[in-house]
Parts: structure tokens; sequence; C-alpha cells
């Protein structure tokens, strides 16, 4: 369960009591209190067995505790394997990475389409077993190309895409539509370097760091909740090729801790900022 509301006593004791007299064992729990805007942020994850709610009905019998304390609450299961769908431009790194980890079973979850709006990459897909859908965009085209791809995910029935270097702008329209379930890798230490060319950027500005950063995409480009993070360190010896080569590495690992987190429920967004639990 992961859980927020204005932060007063006694939640956790209601939360807790409830999976008690349900016959659930709490196996691991979670909180945090937003003392500025005094919000209380709790992930509870409990055992199913012997519990005395079917799992279609947690969520309804929960709520007089959602209500008592004006709660919002989500209810989530590890045994339901999420269905991901990876867009993708040129770069292959992150894509051959989540594929990888994916075969390896690092990340809990079905991956049934990869989109590109390049050739590259077929055989590169098709090699792990995922089928590979080639939808050319241009200026004139783009509407029809990401209703196609909007089809394509509903037809899979995809919970998270992940965009492992898409370098295309998503509409507004397709980003509401999987609200805070698109994950973007951006090639630069948000907030700063925004845009295009950020490695590009960071050389011109003579940075001692560069970094990384996923988060969930929305109607802002390059704005959304900040999922994962990481930085290296560089120097004046390093060109743009050399950053660029360094921020791939960084680029992979972070979307990869991004993805986890999110498909093992450990993920609670809140207005422009998230809450990652451990």
């Amino acid at each position: 369960m992961l859980l927020s509301c204005p932060d007063q006593p006694g939640i956790v004791a209601a939360v807790a009591g409830f999976i008690a007299e349900n016959g659930g064992n709490i196996v691991h729990a979670e909180q945090h209190t937003d003392f500025e805007e005094r919000i209380l942020f709790q992930r509870v994850e409990f055992e199913l067995d012997g519990f005395s709610v079917g799992k279609d009905a947690i969520a309804e019998a929960f709520v007089p505790v959602t209500r008592r304390f004006s709660m919002v609450a989500d209810v989530r299961f590890d045994s339901e394997r999420q269905r991901l769908a990876v867009l993708v431009s040129r770069d292959a790194h992150c894509l051959q990475d989540l594929l990888y980890r994916w075969r390896s079973d690092e990340l809990r979850a079905d991956i049934p389409l990869v989109v590109s709006n390049h050739p590259d990459h077929r055989e590169l897909v098709e090699f792990y077993g995922v089928e590979y859908l080639h939808v050319p965009v241009t200026k004139e085209t783009r509407r029809e190309q990401e209703a196609e791809i909007v089809a394509a995910l509903d037809a899979r029935g995809i919970d998270l895409v992940v965009l492992a270097r898409y370098m295309q702008i998503l509409s507004d329209d397709f980003v509401g539509r999987y609200h805070n379930r698109i994950i973007n890798i951006h090639h630069s230490f948000l907030p700063a370097f925004v845009g295009a060319k950020p490695y590009h950027q960071a050389s011109r500005r003579g940075v001692k760091i560069i970094g990384a950063t996923a988060h969930y995409a929305t109607k802002d480009l390059d704005e959304g909740p900040i999922i994962e993070q990481d930085v290296v360190r560089v120097s004046h010896r390093d060109s743009v090729e050399d950053l660029i080569r360094k921020g791939r590495d960084l680029e992979k690992l972070v979307l990869a801790r991004a993805v986890l987190a999110h498909l093992e429920h450990r993920v609670l967004p809140h207005a422009n900022r998230t809450v990652v639990f451990s």
C-alpha cells in the first residue's frame, strides 16, 4: 500500500491495525513526513497468506481508514507483473541495458514491445524475443505516428512506457494518457542543461561533474517529478566525446534504478516531486 495524507496522530496505528485485524503480516514499512506541507507518506508491504479480505476487495475495505484521515491510498500486488514498452531512437545503450536486465530477471516485468522511429535496432530487439515496431515520423506525420504508437500500446496492455533516449517530443494527450507512467532518461543532471545537447552545454560551461536524471514525463519538457539521479566527476581534459561516453554509463544505471523503483512500487509522486522508498 502506498499512502499519503495530512500528517496527524493515529495514522500508522490505523494502517497497521487494519492489516492485523484482517490477519495480515507486515514485512516492511517506511514512512516520511514533509514538515513544510505537513503531509505523511507511507509504504507498507504485507503478506496476504491468511488475509481475510480478498485481493479485489482490499481497497474497498480500507475506505473507512482513508476517509478518516483524508488519505490517498493505492493498493498494489507484487504478484502482478507490469507490462513495459520501450521507446527508443538511434542511441541503443539504455535499450540494450534494459533488455539484458529484463532477460536476467532483474526487472520483474514483461516487455512485449519496443517502438522506434528508426529501423536500426530490430536485430537487437528480436534477439531478445521482443516485438520491434518501426514507426517513422516527420513533421507532417507526427500526429498519425503517435496515434499508431498509442494503438500499439493499448493493444498490448502496456502499464509503463520507458523513454530510453527517445528523441521525440510527446504530445500533451500522449503524456496525459500515461500520467506518472512514462519514465524518461535525460542526459543531464536536471534542472541544469535542459533541452538538446546537454553534454555540449556542460563542456562549454566547464563543469566538474556531469549527471543523468530519470523522471516521469509531463507536459512540461524535462520538468517532471525526478525519480533517480547520479553524477560522475569530469575535468578540463575531457572532450565532449569523453563526456558523452561517461554520461552513457550513468544514463543506463540511473534509468534502470528508476524503472526498478517503479516496478517495485517504491515511488510515490506528490505534486512535482517524488518520495522514493528504499
